[in-house]
């Protein structure tokens, strides 16, 4: 299934994406489940296809998307997960995945304009997939860290590098209002056998900026999972971010920059495409 969150002029809710029309499933089960996360925490899929066939069916065009999990208690972000991005950046090789947070209310859905902020114009585009915790725990073992995969879906951890410079540390520069985009769907896990056989590409404006297979994470989701749920314990609803390939904005020659105007696309096949324009934060 994929499933998404949505805003109408009356009312916010979730559903099932079919055919440029969603299935206002939260207009049936609401009372139960009031968003996606906990119908990701409840497992309820089987009563989400089932409610799905009576539910009223609102036309994409007359709605507002929403980040898929509105209100993850963790978005936890990888950094260097691409041997090409980490040779771009002149980092060290390292035996551990580089982690950093992203808080809630700095994401947006798709077709919501990227802001760039009013101090700073270093607005870089990451296009990464995303994968949502299903099954919660502490100290998971990764030989079964896929069962407590939710699903998937498209990312971009937008970044002011300036702010992200400013020291050793990256949470400023990765937590700017409207610069994590998140969706549009989060597709169920059983809609993908097999992570590794995705590709994911950013465009900008219709140029290609970013290009990579799945398969060439330096650390696998099952690695990341054990890892991130050794030091806290991942609940449902949690998101990880795995990391953007090579071709960011600011290691090209010229650096681009996202500006007003602008128009990123990231697409993970068997996922979705994310579109967003770039504004200018007033």
């Amino acid at each position: 299934m994929k499933l998404m969150s949505f805003r109408t002029a009356t009312n916010r809710s979730w559903g099932v994406f079919q055919d440029d029309n969603v299935v206002d499933v939260g207009a049936v089960l609401g009372s139960t489940h009031p968003d996606l996360r906990s119908v990701v925490a409840a497992d309820a899929y089987i009563e989400v296809r089932e409610a799905a066939r009576a539910a009223p069916r609102v036309p994409v065009a007359d709605i507002e998307w929403l980040p898929p999990i509105e209100n993850p208690a963790k978005i936890l972000c990888i950094g260097l997960n691409y041997e090409d991005h980490r040779r771009e950046t002149g980092r060290q090789e390292s035996r551990h995945p580089a982690i950093f947070t992203r808080v809630a209310d700095s994401q947006i859905g798709h077709r919501a304009d990227l802001l760039r902020p009013r101090v700073s114009q270093d607005l870089d585009y990451e296009g990464e997939l995303a994968i949502v915790i299903g099954r919660g725990g502490r100290y998971i073992d990764r030989d079964s860290a896929m069962d407590h995969v939710a699903g998937y879906s498209c990312y971009d951890d937008a970044t002011l590098r300036d702010w992200q410079r400013h020291t050793h540390q990256f949470t400023p520069g990765k937590n700017f209002p409207g610069t994590g985009s998140f969706g549009p769907f989060l597709v169920t896990r059983d809609e993908i056998p097999d992570y590794r056989t995705l590709h994911l590409t950013t465009r900008v404006n219709g140029h290609l900026v970013q290009s990579a297979g799945l398969d060439q994470l330096i650390f696998p989701i099952p690695e990341l999972i054990a890892y991130c749920s050794s030091f806290t314990p991942l609940s449902p609803g949690d998101v990880i971010a795995t990391g953007t390939p090579g071709g960011v904005g600011f290691k090209r020659n010229p650096q681009l920059f996202l500006k007003p105007g602008d128009l990123v696309e990231v697409e993970i096949t068997g996922v979705g495409k994310l579109i967003n324009g770039v504004a200018q934060e007033e």
